[in-house]
């Protein structure tokens, strides 16, 4: 056997720090010597700590106001949906430009008379609105907002 083929574990005891000048980590006990990092509790510093004066994040200026993850329904009124027959859905409102996109949330809000017979499909109306559309013979019904196509599909 070998000096180099032994099979020693490491000493798993941890080291006691700050036990006398003897036990090899006493008196300051690896800290230096003096300053905040020597002192106790120094490791409990809140993000963004920077020595006592003021941190970026309150020194940074704020934007003013907000931006919600959710965006707001676009508005079609019953007296435009008169230019439409059959089914109308997302698509045709927008192939008429009444709505930005097919992909958005569209709400059906009443003005004016409904007079064309039409089979609504969209995200949501408003009560008045749906009594509407049946009174000139029609019907709604409430759909989930069509996805992007993905791009993966294309390949």
């Amino acid at each position: 056997m070998k000096y180099n083929d032994l099979n020693v574990s490491k000493n798993t005891r941890p080291s006691r720090k700050g036990r006398g000048i003897s036990a090899g980590q006493g008196k300051t006990a690896g800290r230096g010597t003096k300053g905040q990092k020597a002192r106790t509790g120094h490791s409990k510093m809140p993000a963004g700590f920077m020595g006592g004066q003021r941190a970026i994040m309150q020194a940074v200026p704020k934007l003013k106001g907000f931006k919600s993850f959710h965006p707001k329904a676009e508005v079609v009124y019953t007296d435009r949906l008169n230019e439409l027959s059959g089914k109308v859905d997302n698509l045709v409102l927008a192939e008429k430009e009444l709505i930005s996109s097919p992909y958005v949330k569209v709400k059906v809000i009443t003005r004016g008379e409904l007079k064309a017979k039409i089979e609504l499909e969209t995200q949501f109306a408003s009560k008045t609105a749906i009594s509407a559309i049946e009174k000139a013979g029609g019907s709604f019904k409430k759909v989930a907002i069509l996805k992007h196509p993905s791009k993966k599909e294309d390949k």
